[in-house]
């Protein structure tokens, strides 16, 4: 008996689910002071997501992050 796994036609990379812009929102309004664990619950993030992002793009602004991401990009 023969099992074929079924392939995507896609085999890219993971599409990340958001933006520079969405993440710098969401940091923004941790820094006005909302409760990581509540802007977590209204985004549908996990704890470990937004401290990671904190640990990233804290502190930038969105054409900042943008150009991180596009010199993380180049080979």
């Amino acid at each position: 008996m023969k099992f074929v796994l079924a392939q995507d036609e896609d085999q890219s990379m993971k599409r990340k689910r958001f933006t520079e812009e969405q993440i710098s929102g969401i940091l923004k309004e941790h820094e006005a002071g909302v409760p990581a664990a509540d802007l977590c619950r209204k985004h549908g993030v996990s704890d470990a997501s937004s401290y990671k992002w904190k640990a990233r793009f804290g502190g930038m602004d969105v054409s900042e992050a943008k150009r991180l991401r596009s010199l993380g990009t180049r080979s």
